[in-house]
């Protein structure tokens, strides 16, 4: 890769958009498609795709789970729907560490009071978050372990989703054909042999800041309402 793939992520997220509603669009009815961003990086572009599918954007709360010392290495992830946690682990990553699991219940408290935060500020007095008989989009900025995908794609199993698109800019070849199992579509705009870095592929790369994510949500849902209004 000579350059950048991606100016930042809303740039990337009009690119995975259109890949993405080439297959949305034999995904009928319509309006049972949701789009959702994990957040914090998955928001900007879930908010891209959502845009040109004229679909509703949510969030669907996730937390990377990284040990002490190494916590930008994923060996798993819990996700959260309403309250109910799921909980993925690579046991090959946690494999020959004898005091792991010690360690990792306290990443994983943690982890859990974040996601009832960001639950509770990212969606504040809206209605708990209904999946069953939807046609779920699940978008992230990108996928290297695809721990947290994996937790994403276990709480839409969960919560009944009718089917399941993983879509993603950028993401490992083998983290991707490994998801393809579990969802029942995935599409990206990049698919490497050997992902270092998701930041790698673009040009900004900046932090998603909560209030960002609360001001594209707020605006998704106004545009939502302007396409429902008859006339």
């Amino acid at each position: 890769m000579e350059c950048p793939a991606f100016h930042d992520r809303h740039d990337a997220g009009r690119q995975l958009a259109v890949k993405v509603a080439a297959l949305a669009d034999a995904w009928q009815p319509p309006h049972s498609l949701l789009v959702l961003g994990l957040p914090r990086g998955g928001v900007p572009v879930a908010y891209e795709v959502a845009k040109l599918l004229g679909a509703p954007l949510d969030v669907l709360p996730v937390r990377k789970l990284g040990l002490p010392g190494a916590e930008e290495y994923a060996v798993g992830a819990i996700a959260s729907l309403n309250g109910d946690v799921v909980q993925v682990l690579d046991e090959a990553a946690l494999r020959g560490r004898p005091d792991v699991h010690g360690v990792l219940d306290r990443v994983v408290r943690t982890q859990r009071a974040e996601l009832v935060r960001r639950r509770q500020v990212y969606r504040g007095t809206r209605p708990p978050l209904q999946l069953h008989g939807r046609d779920v989009v699940l978008v992230d900025d990108g996928l290297a372990t695809g721990a947290t995908m994996r937790a994403a794609v276990g709480v839409a199993r969960q919560g009944h989703a009718r089917r399941i698109l993983v879509a993603v800019p950028v993401a490992a070849a083998d983290a991707l054909t490994r998801l393809c199992i579990e969802a029942n579509a995935c599409v990206s705009v990049a698919e490497v042999p050997n992902l270092q870095a998701v930041g790698m592929w673009y040009d900004d790369f900046s932090p998603t800041s909560d209030a960002e994510v609360i001001a594209l949500l707020a605006e998704a849902e106004r545009r939502q309402a302007h396409l429902l209004t008859p006339g």
